[in-house]
């Protein structure tokens, strides 16, 4: 039997199709682990493969897709990594064993490793190293028990491509590796990239043959192989989904039939593919389909490769922090930052929230901070007041930002909308859940959280999107992050906050301090990657307000802040005592952090700028 890698300078290679599909079709429900099936259901899983043999298929994938630990501890089955990977293996070669001994022909047993179904730095919690690892292991399992090859497929971002494929190179470097990226209907992977950068960087990393999988039909996968096939010499795969799922009688059901899978297949040849076969919703009958069609091809019709592999995106370094912004100028200086918290309405008219910040930057107020729809509440959006506060008023914003209602791609496009019309300061957060807010059945969305946030404005500050590509210059944000030093697991908070320093953060802002001693400890336990802290301050309006703030808010309160609140014998005396606590708190901190913000309670600006009246050129507060 030649070697694999050796056959491609002759002609094509069919591929089998998908697995899933056609476990389904024989009843097997969803919520099943179908890598599992290996172990409990082995005689299953054998008869798929020697149907896709008898079909015509000269590659079999093994029922590993989801083999990883990632993956199979969602069913309780993480330890069995080693064991189900390589009964994958066995049966698979058993299926070719069987078709060798009919001398029906000779089939390569491919070792089908797909995403770990988890979010990778820079955009989620899961680092590359645990990425490796976890790729690794399941590798070796298919190493060892004796595949041909290979197979890395539906990479929805390069990132945990490589990973995949450094941990192929270490773990089992004499097995050949095609590794295959998914697209989406513009023919681009799910991380922005084009299919001319996928080929240029999966060829410099050392892979032995690229290509498409799954993605959203033949069509796609032939426009993204027609751009690799310009960029690299390495022989080229395409495995389509067949077409888009369509939902008929509560069934979804593929409806690309097997001709034009077959039809599919001649296309992609001619564009170059060495390797064809189907993914989801493809069958034997799809392949065979498929064969037919390859059978009539002359293998040596193929588009010789004429162009040069396209220079990949460069960065634009984002200018110096001073230059940015003016908080930007004032973190970078060292000097002490003053910020108020401007609540948005939750109607369309914002004429008191503009005449506020209009008096606070009338007072010395350094610029105006706006939340994103806080507490999961319908209000106006934070940037569209942080845009009419600044043409109306002249005083700078911090735009915060969640992640709560938007996914990557709507996280791109308003960042550099906001960049466009003239924000330059952001805070990244992840956003309270939906649940907290008065539409608690909304659908969250949380692609990523306040880390994979930074990392992702950090690119747009260096030119590139998440895909690498170029966006033309620097969005030039200053990058703010959150920072909560009363919360009760502190060790969590701490390992977050450094995420965020090497993500790319600048300063950070604190929730509300009223306990100066958990302060300190934080500040004392950051000064490893220690950034310039501005400190929360919330003036109480009520020992309701601080009952509100220490159950519901989890905001840690001194007794001794409680016991002062409850002696206000009245609502006056209440507010009084509650900017006097604040001022106290302001004059405290002082000597710790690089500023304040001052929230306003209830739209109460005046309280605000009576607060930080000690630190602001004026201390004229009517």
């Amino acid at each position: 039997m030649p070697k694999f890698s050796d056959i491609f300078a002759s002609r094509t290679v069919l591929a089998d199709g998908a697995m899933g599909t056609v476990l389904y079709a024989r009843g097997i429900t969803i919520n099943r682990c179908y890598d599992e099936l290996n172990l409990t259901d082995p005689r299953l899983i054998l008869s798929i493969h020697e149907e896709y043999l008898q079909a015509g298929a000269e590659i079999l994938e093994t029922n590993t897709f989801g083999a990883n630990r990632f993956r199979l501890a969602r069913h309780s089955l993480a330890g069995k990594v080693a064991e189900i990977n390589a009964a994958g293996v066995q049966l698979a070669r058993q299926a070719a064993d069987h078709l060798k001994e009919k001398q029906a022909g000779d089939a390569w047993v491919g070792g089908s490793i797909g995403p770990l179904g988890v979010r990778l730095e820079p955009l989620g919690k899961t680092g590359l190293d645990e990425a490796r690892e976890a790729f690794s292991e399941q590798i070796a399992a298919l190493a060892a028990a004796g595949a041909d090859l290979l197979i890395i497929e539906t990479m929805p971002a390069l990132n945990e491509a490589h990973q995949a494929l450094i941990a192929a190179h270490e773990t089992a470097p004499d097995l050949p590796v095609l590794v295959m990226v998914t697209v989406d209907d513009d023919s681009n992977c799910l991380d922005g990239s084009s299919p001319a950068q996928a080929a240029a960087l999966l060829t410099e990393w050392g892979a032995d043959a690229i290509g498409v999988n799954c993605s959203t039909g033949p069509a796609t996968v032939l426009t993204a192989i027609e751009a690799m096939r310009g960029a690299t010499d390495l022989p080229l795969a395409a495995m389509p989904n067949a077409g888009m799922p369509r939902a008929v009688e509560g069934r979804n059901i593929y409806l690309c039939s097997p001709e034009y899978m077959a039809s599919f297949a001649r296309k992609a040849i001619l564009a170059g593919a060495q390797v064809v076969g189907g993914c989801c919703g493809t069958t034997p009958n799809h392949i065979r389909a498929m064969r037919s069609a390859m059978r009539a091809i002359d293998a040596q019709a193929r588009v010789e490769v004429h162009e040069t592999a396209p220079a990949l995106s460069t960065e634009t370094p984002p200018s110096p922090m001073a230059q940015r912004s003016h908080i930007g100028s004032l973190v970078h200086r060292g000097e002490f930052v003053t910020l108020v918290e401007i609540v948005p309405p939750r109607g369309i008219d914002c004429s008191k929230e503009i005449e506020g910040a209009r008096t606070l930057a009338a007072l010395g107020v350094h610029a105006i901070n706006v939340p994103d729809s806080p507490r999961a509440s319908a209000r106006m959006s934070a940037q569209s007041l942080c845009i009419q506060i600044q043409q109306h008023t002249g005083i700078e914003t911090v735009l915060h930002y969640t992640c709560r209602d938007r996914n990557i791609l709507s996280i791109q496009s308003d960042l550099l909308g906001a960049s466009s019309i003239g924000l330059r300061n952001i805070l990244c957060l992840t956003g309270d859940p939906p649940k907290l807010g008065n539409y608690p059945d909304a659908t969250a969305v949380f692609d990523v959280d306040a880390i994979g946030l930074v990392n992702i404005v950090r690119r747009l500050n260096h030119g590139l999107d998440i895909g690498s590509n170029s966006i033309g210059a620097s969005t030039n944000f200053t990058i703010a992050v959150a920072a909560n030093p009363g919360v009760p697991d502190i060790e969590h908070e701490l390992r977050r906050f450094e995420y965020k320093v090497e993500a790319g953060a600048e300063y950070a802002i604190t929730q509300p301090v009223f306990d100066l001693r958990l302060l300190e400890v934080f500040l004392k336990r950051i000064e490893g990657h220690r950034i310039p802290v501005i400190a929360g301050i919330w003036p109480l309006t009520s020992l309701r307000n601080a009952e509100f703030m220490k159950n519901d808010l989890r905001v840690s309160m001194p007794d001794e802040i409680m016991a002062r609140m409850a002696h206000a014998d009245s609502p006056d005396a209440a507010r009084k005592e509650g900017i006097k606590i604040a001022q106290e708190m302001l004059d405290a901190v002082r000597p710790l952090v690089q500023g304040v913000q001052v929230s306003a309670p209830f739209g109460r600006y005046s309280a605000a700028a009576e607060v930080m009246a000690s630190v602001l050129p004026t201390s004229n507060t009517e």
